[in-house]
């Protein structure tokens, strides 16, 4: 049976010009996320870079995968601590911009790494990025949904994945670049050029944020209702008094309104309230398994792989960047698979597709060791290209979607930024993992990654009901089995409570959510 989705002015269809504005602002924020990945994608070429190698006095796989793994630990202090009392406290834009200039901090320290204290320095701007990365990673999807129609919003928050994963495309043909510049000075200013060239997109991002309007929901959250109208209105290219811009708001209001206490309960509520709980483990657990399927391990040692392969230098980092573009064309393709298809069908697909392809990339070695059949050879650089596809149309957008969309207003910067530590843990499980397996087991190190992929796919088909076409105030009939609508927000109670724990009023129907 097809589910029966309500009725709202957020459903309701929109002129083009505002399509138009939505895609603009949501392109102009994907600048961020663009630096995001061009801040992890340089790593994986500066790895294999010979005056990297010299100005680290050679580190191991180890000093390699700590320099890895040590940024998501700024990120987990990021998400838990930082960023999302600066979205909620100061909006999405001020989050978006602060977390841009903290990030080109940690770049500049990175580019000036070498010596005795190389390896220091690298850390030291490792975590400084990761502190500055997490908070652009929640505040650029919390802005891209909360501005979005309900009907395409995961086309709009997707954009936040296409901005990353141009980031990595740029990063890695910007590496291919470097390495035909072989000489001394090449070797010395190479890869330190390459991690200074992120200031371009960040410095036109901090220019032009201040220009967007900044969400609606904020506006109304911080009472601010005449801009939160005038806000609306321009994202809808409607006048603020249209009947389509009022009713709207006013969902919005109604929505902060039954929620308003819930700030003044703090983020503990988050795990004692059970429809908040519900939301909560399943973004965290999104985001763990996101970092899981082994997408960190390629984002960062892809050259590294593809060298294992007995692929020279130069063309592993041209191969990493063809990867890396067809991966935009494939998360393009997600902007529309996630609205049509939803996002739980997206998310099981990719899951088995990695899946396949991790199981060829294990198995292949095994089979013809020490590359002695180059046709496998060449079938595992396919499959990782598969493998790229798997990610693109699943755990890379719809993790960032699914989180972004879930939780109430009062929730929602808190919501995601906890849930999104979930990714940190599982980042710096993985990115350990990968170099240290790779260097005791190698290649069936592929088959830790395919397991996880395995269990993911049942997980997420099981207990992840589909949340495409729901306004964002309608998240509440999904997670919280009991949930009642209330007409008249005057008989409200005034704090956010679990349904269950109440006397029902009788005279007011139930919604159900019918699922196929």
């Amino acid at each position: 049976m097809a589910r029966v989705y309500p009725p709202t002015a957020s459903n309701a269809p929109l002129p083009k010009k505002a399509s138009a504005r939505i895609l603009a602002v949501s392109l102009f924020f994907g600048l961020a996320s663009l630096a995001w990945g061009y801040n992890i994608g340089i790593m994986a070429t500066i790895y294999v870079h010979p005056g990297f190698i010299k100005a680290l006095h050679k580190p191991t796989k180890a000093k390699t995968g700590l320099i890895t793994s040590i940024y998501y630990l700024g990120t987990w202090i990021s998400y838990l601590f930082i960023a999302h009392p600066l979205a909620d406290r100061f909006g999405r834009r001020v989050a978006a911009a602060s977390g841009v200039l903290i990030t080109s901090v940690g770049a500049a320290i990175q580019t000036g790494a070498g010596g005795h204290n190389g390896l220091a320095m690298m850390i030291i701007g490792r975590i400084i990025c990761g502190v500055g990365l997490a908070i652009v990673s929640t505040s650029v999807p919390l802005y891209q949904s909360e501005i979005s129609p309900a009907k395409h919003r995961g086309r709009y928050v997707v954009i936040n994945h296409i901005g990353l994963v141009a980031g990595l495309a740029v990063a890695f043909w910007v590496g291919y670049g470097v390495s035909h510049w072989e000489t001394k000075r090449g070797n010395y200013y190479g890869w330190r050029m390459s991690l200074a060239l992120q200031f371009i997109p960040e410095f036109f991002f901090l220019v032009g944020v201040f220009f967007c309007p900044e969400t609606p929901r904020w506006l109304v959250e911080h009472g601010r209702t005449e801009a939160a109208r005038r806000s609306l209105g321009w994202f809808r290219a409607l006048e603020p008094t249209d009947a389509l811009v009022v009713k709207e708001l006013k969902e919005i209001q109604q929505d902060v309104d039954q929620r308003r206490i819930a700030t003044a309960q703090g983020w503990i509520v988050l795990f004692t309230n059970r429809p908040l709980f519900n939301r909560l483990w399943r973004a965290a657990l999104l985001q763990f398994m996101a970092q899981m399927c082994g997408n960190t391990s390629m984002k960062y040692y892809l050259p590294s792989i593809f060298m294992s392969l007995g692929i020279e230098r130069k063309l592993t980092l041209m191969i990493g960047g063809i990867e890396s573009t067809l991966k935009i064309g494939c998360t393009i393709i997600d902007t529309w698979l996630v609205d049509r298809f939803g996002r739980r069908l997206t998310l099981v697909i990719s899951c088995l597709v990695m899946s396949v392809a991790l199981l060829l990339n294990g198995a292949l070695p095994l089979a013809y060791p020490k590359n002695i059949n180059h046709v496998a050879d060449y079938v595992c650089i396919v499959f990782i290209f598969i493998y790229t596809f798997g990610f693109s149309i699943g755990f890379g957008p719809a993790a960032w979607v699914y989180g972004s969309e879930i939780f109430p207003t009062n929730f929602r910067a808190r919501g995601l930024n906890i849930a999104a530590s979930g990714s940190s843990i599982g980042a710096i499980i993985s990115s350990q993992t990968w170099p240290i397996g790779m260097n005791n087991i190698g290649s069936k190190t592929h088959f830790i990654f395919m397991s996880t992929n395995l269990v993911s796919a049942v997980i997420v088909w099981l207990f992840y009901p589909e949340t495409s076409c729901r306004s964002l105030e309608d998240m509440e009939a999904l997670f919280n089995p009991d949930f009642k609508p209330h007409t008249d927000l005057e008989h409200e109670h005034d704090g956010y409570h679990d349904e269950e724990d109440e006397e029902a009023d009788a005279t007011i129907p139930r919604v159900k959510d019918t699922q196929s």
